[in-house]
């Protein structure tokens, strides 16, 4: 199927730990973002919420609903919102990264069409992207996958926007080459990689290692994303610190020191 209809934006991305990009719009041209990432905007560009992504796949009554029965699969919201240049010059509209990390731009029409995302990755994309579920459809993915069971699928030929948390690895695959990730540290790849989860194996590893049960294999050919702090694996370090007992780093004083310093024992 050949999705040739997405319009044709610029953009930059800035900073370094905390990420926005800016794209920048010719007259009646658009862009869609998720609810929430909207950072600021030009004068002259219109916001106007959607029902799905506003590609042309979505077409009709009917397919609108089923892309919103397969977003609500995912726990992603059914509505988008979509920025469009109604001036007469260019203007700039800005989405924020959710967490610190980086933004990865992909040009779809040079990767072939389709990428595979982590769900809640997508941030922004040029309008006539199409935005989607893919169901990893083999035993073991499905029954262990976890965080990578269902993950997002983007098609079409314009520019994505997806985020990625703490420092970006990219990783190209030759043909049968084989990588395992934990399942929260992909962030994307092509189709052309086939993806699976694997059992890490041994009874220390399984009760002691602290890595969790599986990880994802990815064989190649292809290109693979790799983020060095998923969303999940952050909160929970948080939610740690901040219920659990605290560990002394270095701290010679110990509890005592949380007492004199402000903090909690």
């Amino acid at each position: 199927m050949s999705y040739m209809n997405s319009h044709e934006i610029d953009y930059r991305i800035l900073g370094e730990e905390m990420q926005c990009v800016e794209i920048e719009l010719d007259p009646n041209e658009s862009a869609v973002a998720e609810p929430g990432a909207f950072m600021m905007m030009d004068d002259g560009i219109q916001m106007q919420t959607i029902f799905g992504d506003g590609s042309q796949q979505q077409t009709g009554l009917l397919g609108k609903l089923f892309s919103a029965g397969k977003r609500l699969l995912t726990g992603e919201n059914l509505f988008m919102t979509a920025y469009t240049n109604v001036g007469h010059g260019k203007r700039r509209v800005s989405f924020a990264s959710p967490y610190p990390g980086k933004i990865i731009p992909m040009d779809l029409a040079r990767l072939g069409g389709k990428m595979i995302c982590q769900k809640d990755s997508f941030l922004a994309a040029a309008k006539g992207v199409s935005v989607g579920i893919e169901f990893q459809r083999k035993l073991g993915t499905g029954l262990f996958g976890g965080e990578g069971f269902i993950m997002q699928k983007l098609e079409g030929d314009g520019l994505a926007f997806v985020h990625a948390g703490g420092h970006v690895v990219q990783r190209e695959l030759g043909h049968g080459e084989l990588l395992k990730i934990d399942t929260g540290c992909i962030v994307a790849f092509t189709p052309s990689c086939d993806y699976d989860i694997q059992f890490v194996g041994g009874v220390k590893n399984t009760f002691f290692g602290g890595e969790g049960l599986f990880f994802a294999t990815l064989r190649g050919p292809g290109t693979v994303w790799i983020q060095s702090l998923p969303i999940a694996r952050l909160a929970s370090r948080v939610l740690q610190y901040g219920i659990g007992p605290r560990k002394e780093e270095g701290s010679i004083l110990g509890g005592l020191g949380n007492m004199l310093d402000g903090d909690r024992w």
